[in-house]
């Protein structure tokens, strides 16, 4: 990296720290009063979830060798959340399910 770049890389995080503090501040500042819309109110509670599931279901079907051993995975990980275990457990459970599906695999 020549001193070339670091004014262009500093220029680089000032902008995103200004668009990052706008897209923070402005809704305080335009909303003044408490949402009390219901749907409104449940559209923002989802938002969250939706993006987290939007950014990992990819790397989740494209982070093994194959399609099959991720949906293992997948299916694992959904079946034991949906049973109530906890984050460590459901982690474990997944990566246990696409070890055993790529041997299966490997081996057919």
């Amino acid at each position: 990296m020549n001193g070339l770049e670091i004014p262009r890389i500093l220029m680089g995080v000032a902008v995103m720290a200004v668009v990052t503090y706008l897209l923070r501040m402005l809704p305080v500042v335009l909303f003044k009063k408490k949402l009390e819309n219901p749907f409104v109110l449940s559209f923002l509670f989802y938002i969250p979830y939706a993006v987290l599931a939007a950014m990992t279901l990819p790397d989740i079907l494209y982070s093994t060798a194959s399609l099959l051993s991720a949906l293992a995975g997948l299916a694992a990980a959904v079946l034991l959340a949906r049973m109530g275990r906890g984050l460590l457990t459901v982690a474990l459970g997944a990566a246990a399910a696409v070890f055993v599906a790529e041997r299966v695999i490997a081996l057919l």
